[in-house]
């Protein structure tokens, strides 16, 4: 799934702000393009493929202000500066996180197998925003009004990067608590890479993402303060930043995945809690028990906020000892998060019991379908109820009226209550359920009573 920086209900606020024509249709037109990058759910490679002219470690191209991927080759390892702002500054920032995880961490690329890195710039016209798409990093050039072209701020690169490493280690989905961490994964080690590059420690550090993105007329330092979620911005175009930094102000909604970017000031400020508290050089002793946790199989993708807590504190504890681990526990407290361990392939260990039916039907070929699991055997049964343990399933209220037109509609049966929802009203909990659910059924694997 394609990960973008700015989060949709900020491109939807500036969208509607003012009365400009010109702006208005620039500003629409990301947002429409923003909306098929989302539709698609292409499966991740098992490996990154690469254009028949890629260089070296990475290589910078240009879509000159169209929407074709990679577009025209502007500059490799071996090539000099060009001169074009948007590509030079776009291989210098890949430089800088490329090495970051090869110099700190060991890791080869973004797989990890050492592929080279394709990136691209000047995508669409005066777009604005960036993203991973399975493949590559992409960057819009700004509608210049509200956002700066986003290379300039390298923190963008590095977010970016670091979304792909995480498609090819716990490949957190991309929804709910599991895409919020995925979220806050590419802030973290952006905020590494970029006090590294500054070399900054954790104290001396501002923990601000994407500083220098906005125009100068736009009250904002930055998209995101890691240290102080909801304050990066408050502006009459942009709105008031409505990050949180803690569980008593978790934000439960359908809308951004789940709340990918608006809870991921959580773990976010766990990270910065956990730095500060050990000191030093943040892509030391504590980005080092991050991405211990990240890679080391115990996270995986349903994995929420308590599974991954969990799995810090024990990397912490293998890597260096109880002092570490008390400081990572401690950072994960104050954020209202407990460390709980996570159930087999990811996930919380489950709170809930008994079995989930789910049944599908409507669609052009009037095919229904139904499946059932019991959520107390085997890690299939873990995962969906660490889904539903974050569900109000006996609370949900069903539509006055589902929407036919083909359109499939999802029946739930689960603790002596059943609901009946459209397909497009799916909160991301159970939208997994379902795939989880009657997928195991298309594989012949289960039968409904």
């Amino acid at each position: 799934m394609s990960c973008q920086f700015v989060p949709p209900y900020l491109l939807e606020r500036v969208a509607d702000a003012g009365d400009d024509p010109y702006l208005t249709d620039r500003r629409g037109h990301t947002r429409a393009l923003d909306a098929q990058l989302r539709e698609r759910r292409a499966t991740a490679p098992s490996a990154l493929p690469q254009p028949t002219d890629a260089d070296g470690t990475k290589t910078i191209y240009s879509a000159g202000g169209g929407t074709s991927l990679p577009g025209e080759k502007a500059r490799g390892d071996a090539d000099p500066p060009t001169g074009d702002v948007a590509v030079d500054e776009a291989y210098d920032s890949t430089g800088v996180v490329h090495e970051l995880f090869h110099t700190v961490f060991g890791r080869s690329g973004i797989d990890g197998a050492g592929s080279p890195v394709t990136v691209t710039v000047h995508y669409g016209q005066e777009y604005d925003n960036a993203f991973w798409d399975g493949e590559q990093l992409v960057f819009g050039d700004g509608d210049g009004d509200v956002f700066e072209r986003f290379t300039k701020p390298p923190d963008v690169n590095f977010h970016e990067f670091t979304h792909g490493v995480t498609q090819f280690t716990a490949n957190l989905r991309y929804s709910g608590e599991s895409g919020a961490l995925n979220e806050s994964m590419s802030d973290c080690f952006a905020a590494m890479a970029l006090q590294r590059m500054l070399d900054q420690t954790a104290e001396e550090a501002e923990w601000l993402i994407g500083e220098g993105l906005f125009a100068p007329r736009i009250n904002a330092v930055a998209l995101r303060s890691m240290r102080e979620p909801g304050t990066a911005y408050d502006d009459p175009v942009l709105g008031k930043d409505p990050q949180v930094g803690t569980m008593d102000d978790f934000v439960v909604t359908t809308a951004d995945n789940g709340g990918v970017h608006i809870n991921s000031g959580i773990p976010n400020r766990a990270f910065v809690l956990a730095a500060l508290r050990i000191g030093g050089y943040s892509w030391e002793r504590t980005g080092q028990i991050w991405y211990a946790a990240l890679t080391g199989g115990a996270v995986g993708p349903a994995t929420d906020f308590a599974g991954f807590a969990a799995a810090t504190v024990a990397a912490a504890t293998t890597l260096y000892g109880a002092e570490e681990a008390e400081a990572v526990r401690d950072a994960w407290t104050e954020v209202g998060v407990t460390p709980v361990r996570g159930a087999p392939g990811g996930g919380v260990a489950p709170s809930v019991s008994g079995r989930v039916v789910v049944s599908r039907s409507g669609g052009f070929a009037g095919i229904s379908r139904e499946a059932a699991v019991d959520l107390d055997e085997g890690p299939l049964g873990a995962e969906v109820a660490a889904l539903l343990a974050r569900t109000d399933f006996v609370g949900l209220q069903a539509p006055d009226e589902v929407p036919g037109g083909d359109r499939f509609t999802y029946t739930f049966s689960y603790e002596g209550a059943e609901i009946t929802i459209a397909e497009s009203a799916l909160t991301p909990e159970l939208e997994q359920v379902a795939s989880l659910v009657l997928g195991r059924a298309q594989e012949g694997l289960s039968d409904t009573p």
